[in-house]
């Protein structure tokens, strides 16, 4: 890996922190090889602080630190991306990101259909909607409809029509998600449990 750090100023390039799993941006820091020597051999993001003119790791004062899973540079070989597993805040004011955001996952399209979901549960005029009325039903239809949609897709597993199978999965999906909800969970709360099992390495 080449980076040039002779580039900017005082030998400083900018390092941009990624959240491994989520994907969320933390934080934005600077390195200078020494820093980035450090972040390396210890496996905890270290930076080269301007306004302390020392390296300062990551979380040495508060626990937060980021553990170093990977790195990679730019075209231009001047800016890194390092993705990290943070423990705790990156944000020195207590926020999970230093744009105030909470660093919880996104799964585009299936997170504001989450939303949607949500939003047609609790909104009192949607009461003639799909959804709603679903709810409405209660846990057991809820329940059913997600054991319905199952069979039609192991169904459609073993035929040859990719549509019928895709449209079966969509509406798998859509219930399993309207059934999490009744349960009180969401779809990342799966995601925690899957990586529960799951052992991370390093380099992955």
């Amino acid at each position: 890996m080449t980076i040039d750090f002779k580039k900017y100023p005082n030998n400083l390039v900018p390092a941009i922190i990624q959240d491994n799993l989520t994907k969320n941006v933390l934080m934005l820091g600077f390195m200078n090889e020494e820093a980035f020597e450090k972040t390396e051999k210890t496996g905890k993001v270290t930076f080269y602080s301007r306004s302390k003119n020392r390296l300062w790791t990551k979380g040495e004062e508060t626990g937060n630190y980021l553990n170093l899973i990977s790195v990679k540079v730019d075209c231009d070989n001047d800016t890194l991306l390092i993705q990290a597993k943070p423990e705790g805040p990156a944000c020195h004011k207590g926020t999970d990101t230093c744009w105030g955001e909470k660093n919880i996952s996104n799964f585009g399209f299936l997170s504001y259909l989450e939303n949607v979901i949500e939003d047609r549960r609790n909104d009192g005029e949607q009461e003639k909607s799909y959804v709603a009325q679903l709810f409405k039903k209660g846990m057991n239809k809820i329940a059913q409809k997600v054991g319905e949609e199952a069979v039609e897709v192991v169904i459609e597993a073993k035929d040859d029509n990719d549509l019928a199978f895709l449209n079966e999965s969509a509406d798998l999906m859509f219930h399993f998600m309207v059934l999490l909800q009744a349960k009180g969970f969401h779809i990342r709360d799966v995601e925690k449990t899957l990586q529960s099992r799951h052992k991370f390495d390093r380099n992955e």
